[in-house]
Order: C-alpha cells, then sequence, then structure tokens
C-alpha cells in the first residue's frame, strides 16, 4: 500500500500550522502578520504587499509605504478591520505600525492561541489517519491486499501519524519558547 499521499497531506498541514506560526506577532515586527491583509484597491481585493512596499527599519516597527497615495486610507481601513491587534498610524505619505511589548498576560493569552492551532493540526492529522486507516480496510474487504498486509498498513499509519504529530509538538515547543523568552 502507498501511504505517500497520506504523508504529503500530513505534510501540507504542518507547513500550514508553521505559516500561521508565523503570523502570530511575538513581540517582533514580523511582516508575515499582514500576510493576510487584504485591500480593495480599484474593486479588487487585493494583498497589501502587491500595493505597498513593507519594511522593518526597527524590531518593533513595520512600515508601510504605498505605490498609489490615494490608496492610503484603504490601507489604513484594512489594518484596522483585520484581527492582527495593532492601531496603524497614518502620518500622509505612510502608516507605520508599532508592536507594543509584549505584557505577561499577552504571552499567555498568545501561547493559549498557538496550543488551539496544534491541536487542529493535530486532529487534522489524526483525521487523515482514519481515512488512511479506512483504505487500508476497504482494499483488505476487497481482496486486494490481505490480513497481515492490513496490520502492516495500520502500523505504518501509526508510525507515520506519531512522527508527524511529534513534528507539531516541536514547533509548538519552538514557538512557545518565542514567546515567552522575549
Amino acid at each position: 500500500m502507498d501511504f505517500s499521499k497520506i504523508e504529503e497531506k500530513m505534510d501540507k498541514t504542518i507547513s500550514v500550522l508553521a505559516e500561521n506560526f508565523s503570523e502570530v506577532r511575538a513581540g517582533r515586527a514580523n511582516p508575515a502578520i499582514l500576510n493576510k491583509v487584504k485591500v480593495d484597491y480599484y474593486g479588487v481585493s487585493t494583498p497589501i504587499n502587491q500595493v505597498a512596499g513593507i519594511s522593518v527599519p526597527e524590531a518593533r516597527l513595520i512600515v508601510i509605504q504605498p505605490w498609489d497615495m490615494s490608496i492610503l486610507k484603504d490601507i489604513e481601513k484594512a489594518i484596522l478591520a483585520s484581527d492582527i491587534g495593532i492601531t496603524p498610524n497614518n502620518d500622509g505619505k505612510v502608516i507605520r505600525l508599532s508592536f507594543p511589548e509584549l505584557n505577561e498576560e499577552r504571552r499567555k493569552e498568545l501561547v493559549k492561541d498557538i496550543k488551539k492551532m496544534a491541536e487542529e493540526a493535530k486532529v487534522s492529522i489524526r483525521s487523515l489517519r482514519r481515512d488512511g486507516l479506512d483504505e487500508a480496510k476497504k482494499a483488505q474487504k476487497d481482496g486486494e491486499i490481505t490480513e497481515d498486509d492490513l496490520r502492516n498498513a495500520e502500523t505504518e499509519i501509526q508510525k507515520l501519524t506519531d512522527k508527524k504529530v511529534e513534528k507539531i509538538d516541536s514547533l509548538l515547543d519552538s514557538k512557545e519558547k518565542e514567546i515567552m523568552n522575549i
């Protein structure tokens, strides 16, 4: 039985989790938090990085320089409407996002959020495991594989699942340390 499709889907789940973790702000200015912010640009919902230059001149500041000054207000509205938790500062030429120092309470909140994300990823991995096991049982029922092959497939799928859950736990640990030790 071929496990590459299951592993590929599990790897995709982990890469989505890693991307989501990169968008969690840990007290430092990270342009990745703007990835999901879309600006209404001439009636088209456009990612902010396609209508403006984004730079990080210092550790706690992101500067957004729109290429078309007429959308400065639209960018500001899009940032306010997003849930990044930062109020934009518009000076008429650029928008500045300053990241405050995280307090202990906010750090704990962020850790709770990333743990929830990790748990959702684990649920997704387990769902993929279930799908793989169902597929193996169906193949055995249809006479494509023997009972021994089914047991081997179950063992392999479980090993794969355990390995991916371990990877999620290690991503979670490193992100948690990043948030708590800033």
